[in-house]
């Protein structure tokens, strides 16, 4: 679970703050109540990105190639409103 810190908070809190990514605790830092940020122990989403990037290329290697014809860039750029 992270826990929203401001980044006022974030900010005078620091050294507090990574000492709990070290224990494994996650925050997501806000500007105005918008979360701006995250501080994630390092690691810990490493594979993620590397596993959504396979899973992504092998359904795309799945897919049939569709030949459509060839297009201009008007046609590519037109507005269907």
């Amino acid at each position: 679970m992270e826990k929203a810190v401001s980044a006022a908070d974030a900010n005078r809190k620091f050294s507090l703050l990574l000492r709990g990514v070290r224990e494994g605790h996650s925050y997501v830092v806000t500007s105005h109540g918008k979360p701006v940020a995250r501080l994630i122990p390092a690691g810990k989403h490493e594979g993620v990105a590397a596993s959504a990037r396979h899973a992504l290329l092998a359904r795309l290697e799945k897919q049939p190639v569709l030949h459509t014809g060839r297009w201009t860039r008007d046609e590519l750029y037109e507005d269907d409103r």
